[in-house]
């Protein structure tokens, strides 16, 4: 180290920022800076047998002895072996001010040097050396403080992230049913978990045995969830086959309406039945649907052919309606009837008409049935026995309850004859009401 001037710097203010710590105040005040001077005789001498000297607050100290030449030699080694110790406090205060290494073992050089001091053979202010000695050591301390402060945060912190991480896992293992995105999870927080450091062993293990635990559950709880899918595609599959073998049994039927809902319905159990393995349940699916095609398939070609005779039947039905619609009761009723019941025969020989045309056809032949129908019924009226045996009934009684009367009132019975001749008027409004019925016929 070079040597600088004798004087040692003035110690600095209280409220002077110390250029080592970076604080303010009487805890952070820096001691002055010891130096070796260019002329070591202020701090030492080599006397005339040899001993060289230091000297110290409490007086001169025998630190060696020089034989070698001259006494500014000895002086010199000695001032360069205190620059020594000089440098290495230099080099612990700047571990402290960089953070770098461990501050233990910072605290525990400082203190070697500080307890060696008193014996160190040296040339210079060891004084001020010392005092620098001395605040270096109150640093180390309070950053040994600081790194156990830390590290206790750090390890509260490691604590806290590895408890998050259980919780998470516990919550996972209890709750989740996303599989994939679940167990992705779990291996994510196992590799965080590698990261973090700092957690004492029985905290650790006592964490990593909840962790593992959660992974356990978390590994019978998807095993048997896929275990208990396996089972139900087992099942569907055997469920399909069986809808399967079905549907191909019905693709030549030609009961068309029932066999049509039949596949609706095993369409429906289909989805109910749930998903098969995948290759089982895509070659099941296949047969399916090739069956319900090969039907529906035969349907529509029988319902082309039936819709073409339906509409060869409509045709014949129209030209006979015209036909039918031709007949007049009114000249000759019976004759009308057996004309009508011979084109209802044709009728229904001729068969099935298309859907939309069944309303009209059947209404137009109705009315012809019904314009028969009516004359019969208004012939049979006419010439209805029953009906003419009720009017002379009625007059009979009308006669009857007038005689009563007329003699009631020739034998003076006033009372009797009223009576009778109410009776009588009620008997003729029934006659007239009787004789009005067959003259409407």
């Amino acid at each position: 180290m070079t040597h600088q001037d004798t004087t040692p710097e003035p110690v600095a203010d209280k409220a002077t920022e110390d250029s080592t710590t970076g604080t303010t105040g009487s805890a952070a005040v820096a001691p002055a800076v010891p130096t070796a001077s260019t002329d070591p005789t202020k701090w030492g001498r080599v006397d005339a047998d040899g001993t060289v000297y230091v000297r110290t607050a409490e007086g001169e100290r025998a630190i060696g002895s020089w034989q070698a030449g001259d006494a500014a030699e000895g002086l010199a080694l000695y001032a360069r072996k205190f620059d020594d110790l000089l440098t290495e406090v230099e080099l612990l205060e700047t571990r402290l001010r960089t953070h770098a290494g461990d501050p233990k073992h910072t605290l525990t050089n400082a203190k070697h040097l500080h307890e060696s001091l008193a014996e160190a053979a040296v040339i210079g202010d060891l004084a001020a050396l010392n005092a620098r000695i001395e605040h270096l050591l109150v640093r180390a301390e309070q950053a040994v403080e600081g790194a156990k402060h830390e590290k206790e945060q750090a390890r509260a912190d490691a604590i806290a992230r590895k408890e998050a991480l259980v919780a998470e896992a516990e919550q996972i293992a209890a709750e989740a049913t996303h599989w994939k995105s679940a167990g992705d999870r779990l291996r994510e927080i196992l590799e965080e978990w590698k990261k973090v450091r700092g957690v004492d062993r029985k905290t650790d293990e006592q964490l990593w045995r909840r962790f593992s635990k959660a992974r356990d559950a978390f590994s019978r709880r998807r095993g048997s969830h896929f275990a208990e899918l396996d089972r139900q595609r087992a099942a569907a599959k055997a469920h399909k086959q069986e809808l399967v073998e079905e549907a191909e049994s019905l693709t030549e039927s030609t009961d068309w309406g029932e066999t049509a809902n039949r596949y609706k319905q095993l369409m429906a159990e289909w989805k109910a039945a749930g998903r098969a393995p995948k290759d089982s349940d895509d070659a099941l699916w296949q047969r399916f649907r090739a069956a319900q095609d090969r039907f529906f398939s035969r349907r529509s070609e029988a319902f082309s052919e039936r819709d073409a005779e339906f509409a060869a039947n409509a045709k014949l039905k129209d030209e006979l309606l015209v036909e039918a619609e031709q007949i007049d009761p009114s000249t000759d009723l019976k004759a009308a009837q057996a004309h009508l019941h011979r084109i209802q025969e044709r009728w229904d020989e001729i068969g099935k008409v298309p859907r939309e045309r069944m309303r009209d056809l059947e209404g137009r032949l109705r009315a012809v049935a019904d314009k028969v129908r009516n004359a019969a019924d208004a012939q049979w009226r006419r010439t209805d026995p029953e009906a003419q045996a009720r009017v002379d009934q009625f007059r009979e009684r009308v006669e009857q309850f007038e005689a009563q009367a007329e003699k009631a009132r020739a034998a003076g019975d006033e009372r009797r004859a009223k009576k009778a001749q109410e009776q009588a008027d009620q008997w003729r409004e029934w006659l007239s009401a009787a004789e009005q019925a067959i003259a409407s016929r």
